[in-house]
């Protein structure tokens, strides 16, 4: 089954780029929302987790606020 994946962060997020590392070296492909570039993107990620905190991932629309790994791998096994 193919993961939506989406990645909200900014590029001077060094977490952010840890989780793209991470989803790259799993062999998953995601979308990347630069929101420091994109108003209408922060607010929708706002206003879904409540939080302003980068990176969020988005897997199949469940959010993880933060680089918790254990929570992502969760997501990414769901069938």
């Amino acid at each position: 089954m193919n993961k939506n994946i989406v990645v909200f962060g900014t590029p001077t997020c060094s977490w952010c780029t840890k989780v793209k590392d991470y989803l790259k070296s799993k062999g998953y492909q995601y979308k990347y929302v630069d929101v420091s570039q994109d108003a209408r993107a922060l607010d929708v990620m706002q206003r879904k987790t409540g939080q302003m905190g980068v990176p969020q991932i988005w897997i199949n629309n469940t959010a993880v606020v933060g680089f918790d790994r254990v929570k992502i791998d969760q997501l990414l096994q769901r069938k």
